[in-house]
């Protein structure tokens, strides 16, 4: 019995042998299919991935590139804007602008004795002052520039300007305005030197740069007493306002 027995486990031990050696075992079990499935289907997803990916990763990088080409290209486009820019509306209007400046500038002439009258009146306030007023006479624009060059008789000395009266812009008058000067004669306390008595003032004006030609002087009338001035005799720049040219 035990010789029975033992003759069927050696031969089921021999053919379980068998098959695992010729593969019949593994066709058998249904395990041994999903796991070459599913290494194919990895092996061929990464390949898709990479294909599909990286064809779509190029498409992307080909329409990033494309992409890239029209950023440039509208890049350039709005680069060549600014240069188209200066057509734009505001463009004209700027440089609408630069030229009527440039007209309006060419237009205007230089305030001087041919094209303004000129008048020379001592005020009472302040004491020892008098006031220059010039009427543009002319039919175009005319700048006061700078300040009045005035020598009485016939003095070798030109009488300084009042730095603080200096204005902002020049003075220009339309023809019929009129520009102001203020001139402080003398020294209320007597300080000023070299005191004399004047019956004749020359009035000169000066051009686009300081003491620059502007023109023909002009001669306007004094008191038949005269004015009286010294060494204190100072002028202010060319103002609009009337007060102002009178408050130094």
């Amino acid at each position: 019995m035990r010789k029975y027995h033992a003759l069927p486990v050696a031969l089921l031990a021999a053919l379980a042998l068998t098959a695992c050696q010729d593969g019949t075992g593994t066709k058998d079990e249904g395990a041994a299919h999903p796991d070459p499935a599913s290494a194919t289907v990895t092996a061929t997803h990464p390949a898709e991935d990479g294909v599909g990916g990286k064809g779509t990763s190029g498409a992307t990088g080909t329409q990033g590139t494309s992409g890239a080409t029209v950023a440039e290209g509208t890049s350039g486009a709005t680069g060549t804007q600014p240069t188209k820019g200066d057509k734009s509306p505001k463009g004209d209007r700027a440089a609408k602008g630069d030229r009527a400046a440039k007209g309006a500038t060419a237009t205007r002439v230089s305030c001087n004795g041919s094209n303004t009258t000129v008048t020379a009146q001592p005020v009472r306030r302040p004491l020892n002052h008098m006031l220059l007023t010039v009427k543009n006479t002319g039919s175009k624009m005319c700048d006061l520039t700078y300040y009045p060059v005035l020598r009485f008789d016939e003095m070798q000395w030109v009488p300084r300007p009042i730095k603080d009266s200096k204005p902002q812009a020049v003075t220009t008058l339309a023809p019929g305005e009129s520009g102001y000067a203020g001139i402080s004669l003398s020294a209320a306390d007597g300080s000023g030197e070299w005191g004399t008595t004047s019956h004749k003032l020359t009035v000169g004006f000066q051009g686009r740069t300081p003491n620059s030609d502007g023109g023909p002087s002009a001669l306007p009338t004094l008191p038949a007493k005269g004015v009286y001035y010294d060494s204190t005799l100072t002028v202010t720049y060319w103002l609009r306002d009337m007060d102002d040219a009178l408050t130094y």
